[in-house]
């Protein structure tokens, strides 16, 4: 038997990798649309920008990494020599990038500077992908990574782009003022959900980064998604299906120790922030996921955790995106529990999942009620 040694992503079913990334292309489609058309310009430029400083990115660190060897530099400009240099080329190095790009792009606000976006998309795509190697070798999601660190250099600057949004209902018919996000109103407590209908964060008529306000437009990316087979479902239904869970118990709980409407609480979390946008199309990305069945639902449930704990007891009013990266670093400590495991699900596994998430819930809850965050 011989050994070929392959790079990730790795796929169980008969499509090919290029297909997985355009139909992942497709399904960032309404959400994409929808950022363009409710903020102009605005929007265009930032993923324009993103799309510009990815893809050429990519191409110029991987012409370092898989430059022939012993070709000399003035080379590149003759015939031959590019002709070598494009043979390490797939269609695959030019759709890897235009997906962190787009997804990039829309967790960043509209009207944001140019340079935060240029350096925000530079970043993620050299630091979080290329210097692991490239397609394929890097650990972390180079688009969060670039979120978290212009989120973390350029904060005040984020701050201020979020736009004005007009309200679809009736209710609360007005402009919606600029600045905080629907989940800054929480931080101290869940009961403050600002003058947010469930219908405006529904449909996306707040403000907040472009890609993650509309729950309409990510639900029908997703339901292409999945109905493709293009994204692992067990890690995006494990991660929102844990995040409900443990934040029904500190709903629940806040509403025990002080007042508020349980399922309004618990519908703005779900609705509001990244969440369901990172449990689409973050972390299902096959690279950066554990190799196993039961590997990803460990994996998208930790990040569900750690995306409540951040909300309610860290000092962010949001945390899919950090608890995307920190579930990257933890991938390869799954798969090394998981090796020499029959890749299924067993009763013991199952059991010491639910054990955890009751765990977590008791945390949580024991903050909430003891006025932790």
């Amino acid at each position: 038997m011989k050994l070929v040694p392959q790079s990730a992503p790795y796929i169980r079913k008969p499509v090919s990798v290029s297909r997985m990334m355009l139909d992942v292309i497709i399904a960032l489609l309404p959400v994409t649309v929808f950022a363009m058309v409710m903020n102009g310009w605005g929007g265009i430029y930032v993923l324009l920008i993103s799309l510009a400083a990815m893809v050429c990115a990519e191409l110029v660190a991987n012409a370092f990494i898989k430059w022939p060897k012993g070709m000399k530099f003035k080379e590149l400009f003759s015939k031959e020599g590019f002709a070598k240099l494009r043979e390490g080329y797939t269609i695959n190095n030019i759709l890897a990038p235009v997906i962190s790009a787009l997804i990039f792009a829309l967790i960043m606000p509209a009207n944001c500077a140019p340079y935060v976006v240029l350096v925000g998309a530079l970043f993620g795509m050299i630091i979080g992908k290329m210097v692991f190697g490239g397609l394929g070798k890097n650990v972390f999601n180079p688009a969060a990574v670039g979120r978290i660190f212009v989120a973390i250099c350029f904060g005040s600057q984020l701050n201020e782009a979020y736009p004005k949004q007009y309200a679809f209902s009736q209710r609360f018919a007005y402009d919606i003022t600029a600045g905080a996000t629907p989940l800054g109103f929480t931080k101290g407590s869940l009961s403050n959900i600002g003058h947010y209908d469930l219908l405006d964060l529904f449909m996306g008529s707040i403000p907040g980064s472009m890609g993650e306000v509309s729950a309409l437009c990510i639900l029908l990316g997703a339901i292409y998604l999945f109905a493709r087979r293009s994204a692992d479902l067990r890690a995006a239904l494990s991660y929102i299906l844990s995040f409900a869970a443990i934040m029904l118990v500190a709903c629940i709980s806040f509403s025990v120790k002080f007042s508020g409407n349980i399922f309004e609480m618990w519908m703005y979390q779900i609705l509001s922030g990244g969440m369901l946008f990172a449990g689409v199309f973050m972390i299902t990305d096959p690279v950066t996921s554990p190799i196993t069945k039961f590997g990803r639902v460990v994996y998208g449930a930790t990040a569900g955790v750690i995306t409540v704990f951040i909300r309610v007891m860290g000092a962010y009013p949001e945390g899919a995106a950090f608890s995307i990266l920190i579930v990257n670093m933890l991938a390869p400590c799954i798969d090394y529990f998981m090796r020499g495991k029959k890749n299924t699900y067993t009763w013991k596994q199952c059991l010491g999942l639910a054990v955890a998430l009751i765990c977590a819930g008791c945390i949580i809850s024991a903050s909430v009620m003891g006025g932790w965050f």
